[in-house]
């Protein structure tokens, strides 16, 4: 029997692959194509009757390098990598879905997530309705009748709402339903959604997989079967592919993700603690924290609370701004899951377009900001926000 290693093992050694030359670091194979012995091997390869590289639009060995280490850390039978996360979201939904299908979606998604399902499915003839993911009752409803696709995320960007991922596949698998599960805020480190009931987990490596501002990259991970016969094809001939040289990066660095996320993790609890103690905040957010509304689900799911937080200040957009202007430290970044903390406000930003009304079902207020928590040193952190929230005070403070 093979070795089972654990993640941090998996995560510098996962998918290796050296050349003749015995390279210890992974090659980046920073080339369009690939050139044959003889035109029958061109042939039979196109013919599928001999599997090697064609073409990096197709496959392209550092890519395959880094879906085949994405593939043991998930638990995978199969992965490809997209440009984005949002090509892969959208590579996992348009390949599998067609004219006169369903669609379920937790209202609580990421913008670009929000506008695929509610702008352009409908161009496809395709149908969709949104519920609250927390609401089970919800779910049930919209999946009683027959439904081609499940999407959601949890914990959901930016108020960390969480999903009961098992109940909801149980649902969704009786209604004929593929459940797709963005996993970005958990990583793979904190949540393993094909062990819970999912069926497709796409990721933008953009995030903690890279990390640390560099390249964009994303990955959808499912069974051979599915990714082989309905994934491969849509982005072969459409193109969504990643480049060599963002694999390379992502694949480096992957080697410190546990590194960062713990340390992170470590410093989000505290400043979450922190956070919660001053005047100016109307509520923290906060998986592992006991206040988190579905706090109990978030042990059950997750093993650790992940890198983010999620702050309402008192006083709407204009203490929120006042906030975040004051801060010297920490980056103001739509951007997350990077070594640098960065602070973002959903309503004007990531979930603007989405507009108010929805903006309201999903508890995201004009005082919310999303802070993702770096690698500084935590105590320079919580002094960056306390000196940014005595700014905002009078602001904060007036509005009780």
């Amino acid at each position: 029997m093979a070795r089972q290693f654990r993640p941090a093992t998996l995560l510098v050694r996962g998918g290796l692959r050296r050349s003749e030359n015995a390279e210890t670091a992974e090659i980046p194979y920073l080339t369009s194509g690939f050139v044959y012995d003889d035109a029958a091997q061109a042939e039979a390869t196109f013919e599928n009757k001999i599997e090697r590289y064609q073409y990096s639009r197709f496959a392209n060995p550092t890519i395959s390098m880094l879906e085949d280490r994405l593939c043991a850390l998930e638990g995978a039978e199969a992965c490809r990598l997209t440009a984005t996360g949002m090509a892969a979201v959208h590579s996992a939904m348009l390949s599998h879905l067609k004219m006169g299908d369903h669609v379920v979606a937790s209202r609580a998604l990421f913008g670009s997530c929000h506008w695929i399902v509610a702008n352009l499915l409908g161009r496809y003839g395709i149908t969709h309705e949104f519920v609250d993911g927390s609401d089970l009752e919800a779910w049930a409803r919209a999946l009683s009748r027959p439904t081609a696709m499940v999407l959601l995320e949890t914990p959901s960007n930016p108020m960390l709402d969480l999903v009961d991922l098992p109940a909801v596949a149980a649902l969704a698998h009786a209604a004929g339903a593929l459940v797709v599960v963005d996993n970005v805020f958990a990583t793979p480190l904190l949540q393993k959604p094909l062990t819970q009931g999912a069926d497709i987990v796409v990721y933008s490596c953009t995030k903690h997989m890279d990390g640390q501002g560099r390249v964009l990259g994303g990955a959808i991970l499912s069974n051979k079967k599915w990714v082989d016969e309905v994934l491969q094809p849509y982005v072969r001939n459409t193109g969504p592919a990643m480049s060599p040289f963002n694999a390379w990066v992502i694949l480096k660095g992957l080697e410190t993700l546990k590194l960062r996320v713990d340390a992170m993790m470590r410093s989000a609890v505290a400043i979450a603690d922190f956070l919660a103690e001053r005047a100016e905040i109307a509520q923290v957010r906060y998986p592992y924290r006991a206040d988190h509304p579905q706090h109990g689900l978030a042990l059950k799911l997750m093993s650790g609370g992940g890198t983010l937080v999620t702050l309402e200040l008192k006083g709407g957009k204009e203490a929120a701004f006042r906030f975040m202007d004051a801060l010297q430290v920490i980056d103001i970044s739509n951007n997350l899951g990077d070594s640098k903390s960065m602070v973002t406000h959903p309503a004007t930003t990531t979930h603007l377009r989405i507009g108010a009304d929805e903006r309201a079902k999903l508890g995201i207020s004009d005082g919310a900001v999303r802070l993702s928590v770096g690698l500084e040193d935590v105590a320079d952190l919580i002094d960056d926000l306390a000196e940014a929230l005595d700014a905002a005070a009078p602001l904060a403070l007036a509005a009780e």
